[in-house]
């Protein structure tokens, strides 16, 4: 699974219309939401550090609700962004999901078993457990 990481709100012209998972890596603007649905059609989440979830406004929270666009808290650790436009989630980790599923394993315990041994955040956990 890729994660297009978006450093900037002049980013978002230049995403494809097939990424589905975004990270963005500033504080955006209800305009910047509205810009990067409408450059990706078929997003289904957006992730965005814990600091900026929390002064999201509840206009753009309800909208993503109506949607069906998951808002994620979390950051994407060791990315280098002038290096790899996407951070890629390895296929080991969702190797790892599917086994824990396959073995029985409860969502929260995958979630906590997966965040203990990768640098995802629970919610984009809980996003793949979905998809």
């Amino acid at each position: 699974m890729k994660i297009k990481v978006v450093g900037s709100r002049e980013e978002i012209t230049n995403l494809s219309k097939e990424d589905i998972a975004v990270h963005l890596a500033f504080r955006p603007s209800n305009k910047d939401v509205f810009n990067l649905v409408q450059a990706c059609p078929n997003i289904k989440s957006i992730e965005i550090p814990s600091s900026y979830h929390k002064t999201m406004s509840k206009s753009i929270q309800m909208y993503f609700d109506m949607a069906g666009i998951q808002l994620l808290k979390g950051d994407v650790w060791g990315h280098r962004g002038n290096l790899n436009k996407y951070y890629e989630v390895s296929d080991s980790i969702t190797d790892k999901i599917d086994q824990l599923k396959k073995d029985g394993k409860t969502d929260d315990e995958i979630v906590r078993e997966v965040t203990q041994s990768s640098k995802l955040s629970e919610g984009m956990v809980r996003f793949m457990l979905k998809e």
